[in-house]
């Protein structure tokens, strides 16, 4: 009876340990993948081939971990982009404001805390969406021809930001970082 009781305690501790550790908020950046630009008056083009094999590989660069939202713009690039990534974690993709990050920001900070989240933009919101969540911009400018970055950025239980950039799917850029 005295074994059950102890084993009955020590469970209950451990428990509550573990439940009470600071967690940490991820938060995956990308740009959408490639459009097709054969129309230049399409301004809401789809994804061209390259774009649904990097689609993919995103997809497969995150198949180990649980994403908890998959944030969007209005457009079909972006959406598409993170298509695979809602539907095997379950997740409608949800539409954001793709220019005002401290929406975004603040939402992901309150509501998504302690979860992993995508978000994809544009090369001309994915730098300030990283600046948002407080990490410093990797690089000046993302270059149309930039498709191949992954920025994580991490803010833990002391709101300490961490960002890394990683490449994934086929190398495509033209910028670099500093």
């Amino acid at each position: 009876m005295k074994k059950t009781i102890l084993i009955l305690i020590l469970t209950i501790i451990s428990y509550a340990c573990s439940n009470a550790l600071p967690s940490t908020t991820t938060i995956y950046i990308v740009r959408h993948a490639e459009k097709d630009i054969s129309d230049p008056k399409n301004q809401d083009p789809e994804l061209n081939d390259a774009g649904k094999n990097r689609a993919k590989d995103l997809n497969e660069k995150l198949k180990n971990q649980q994403i908890d939202a998959v944030f969007s713009s209005k457009f079909k690039r972006t959406k598409q982009t993170g298509a695979a990534v809602a539907e095997r974690n379950g997740v409608s993709i949800i539409e954001y404001d793709a220019h005002n990050y401290k929406a975004i920001s603040e939402l992901v900070k309150t509501k998504y805390k302690n979860k992993r989240v995508l978000i994809i933009g544009h090369s001309n919101t994915v730098l300030e969406l990283i600046e948002s969540f407080g990490a410093a911009r990797p690089l000046a400018a993302l270059s149309d021809d930039d498709y191949d970055f992954f920025f994580e950025v991490k803010i833990d239980h002391m709101s300490k930001v961490a960002l890394s950039t990683k490449q994934y799917g086929a190398s495509h850029r033209s910028s670099h970082i500093k």
